[in-house]
């Protein structure tokens, strides 16, 4: 792997301002559950090169899994051709921001025992016994689950000397349950995710999840009047303050997207430039994205353009604090990159991604809120969201909800949509618990498509005074 990247490396050299190559070999396995039964599981392994050049002031990319050095060669001839002419179009040169050099720096994520170890017969098990674990009490319309684990080698270097090799295991759970009662139905896809071995799995102790996830459904189902109509808070559990973090704050932070490079795939951003240092929520408010904490779904150390990780505050006590960069953005703004470049495979080019994003904790307990709150609805968790192309309108649909009325918890409620902007949502915000939880998902962005796994999350926060229009 190292070899073949320097010989790669050496020969962009001859020909580009600069050359970045990373060689990336990945094994992954899926097991699938559908009704109780078995589907088409897959096993997968990967192992291919890129390169990526600066020519003239444009970008050039190639990759390859062929590794036989006449075809590395024929890659990076490909990649230097493809920048030459393109600079011959570009308005704007390409500069890429100036960032520390990473000389031999090697990381792994250590595993008590690696998923890749056990058996599919093993696996299928599993997902067998949560399935089992379902309440006879439910009744479902289907279900599916999906057991998903794999474990990635990079090695990277660049022409300014940065060389940086990780190991990544990764393993997540995916269910989908369409439960009815009273004749109604609604829908749970429940997710966890680590970068762990199969301990992860054993932690997450997921018949009990599941178990319990679905019987609130069909409680709610069951029992849950429609909600409240007027003005009232809003109480949002750590999941639904994880999908407004990373839906509202995340992706318009994006730096390529506020730039305008997104709009055709993905959308704009109701964020720009002269916006940086305003005030888009309450004082109480901090909004993080941290790709090194530990075990994390959304982990590294290192992005894929050779920058050291950090946590990256996009909102500091309620003020527009930083965007998320490459170094391409980084380097047409002044500044440094914050090493948010990721890309899914070695056949795709790093753009800017999320990692872990989430509201840090407040110094109130969930309890305390609850107690605090005359009238209002806690919304647990969403069953459905949306949110407009510029990431300014949105709306929450509640799966697991409550009325509160004179600090007490009442009854379950149906169906609660919380409908509002971003700056009306963060701007709300009177009261931070420090419950902070955190939810797997896998984002999407770019053409082709990139899937790459995240973290969102956060603890219970309460929106004081929101007008709410009831049931959908």
């Amino acid at each position: 792997m190292e070899d073949i990247c320097s010989y790669a490396l050496g020969i962009g050299q001859e020909r580009s301002n600069y050359v970045e190559v990373k060689a990336e070999r990945s094994f992954s396995n899926e097991i699938v559950l559908k009704n109780g039964k078995p589907e088409t599981s897959g096993f997968d392994i990967s192992y291919g090169l890129s390169v990526r050049v600066v020519v003239d002031g444009a970008l050039g990319f190639s990759s390859t899994n062929n590794l036989e050095r006449e075809n590395v060669r024929a890659v990076v001839e490909d990649a230097c051709s493809m920048a030459k002419a393109a600079s011959r179009l570009i308005k704007r040169p390409i500069s890429f921001s100036e960032e520390e050099r990473h000389s031999n720096v090697s990381y792994r994520v250590k595993e008590r025992e690696s998923a890749i170890d056990i058996s599919p017969e093993d696996k299928l098990g599993l997902l067998k016994e949560i399935n089992g674990s379902i309440p006879g009490d439910v009744r479902l319309a289907g279900n599916l689950m999906n057991l998903n684990d794999d474990v990635t080698e990079k090695h990277y270097i660049n022409s300014e000397g940065s060389s940086i090799h990780s190991l990544i295991p990764k393993i997540s759970f995916f269910g989908f349950f369409n439960v009815i009662e009273n004749g109604d139905s609604a829908q749970a896809m429940l997710e966890k995710g680590a970068s762990k071995g199969w301990e992860a799995v054993e932690e997450w102790g997921l018949g009990d999840y599941v178990s319990e996830e679905i019987s609130v459904l069909k409680n709610v189902l069951g029992k849950g009047k429609n909600p409240p109509k007027g003005s009232m808070d809003v109480l949002c559990g750590p999941e639904v303050t994880g999908i407004a973090s990373h839906e509202s704050c995340g992706h318009p932070y994006e730096a390529d997207r506020i730039l305008g490079r997104e709009a055709a795939q993905a959308g704009e951003s109701f964020v720009s430039l002269d916006m940086m240092g305003t005030r888009i929520g309450s004082d109480i408010v901090t909004l993080v994205d941290d790709p090194t904490i530990e075990n994390s779904y959304g982990y590294y150390l290192y992005d894929d353009e050779g920058v050291k990780a950090k946590k990256r505050h996009l909102i500091r006590e309620g003020i527009i604090n930083e965007l998320l960069h490459n170094r391409e953005t980084a380097g047409q703004l002044g500044l440094k990159s914050n090493g948010s470049a990721r890309c899914n495979s070695y056949d795709r080019e790093p753009i800017i991604r999320m990692a872990n994003t989430f509201v840090e904790a407040g110094d109130w307990k969930k309890d305390e809120i609850i107690e605090d709150t005359k009238r209002g609805v806690l919304i647990n968790s969403f069953t459905e969201w949306n949110i407009d192309d510029r990431r300014y309108n949105q709306k929450y649909v509640s799966r697991e909800a409550y009325l509160i009325e004179e600090g007490e918890i009442r009854y379950p409620l149906k169906k609660v949509s919380l409908e509002l902007t971003t700056p009306k949502f963060w701007s709300s915000v009177d009261a931070v618990a420090d419950d902070v939880r955190f939810f797997a998902g896998n984002c999407g962005k770019g053409e082709p498509m990139q899937g790459i796994p995240v973290f969102m999350g956060g603890p219970t926060i309460r929106l004081h005074d929101i007008d709410m229009g009831g049931s959908l």
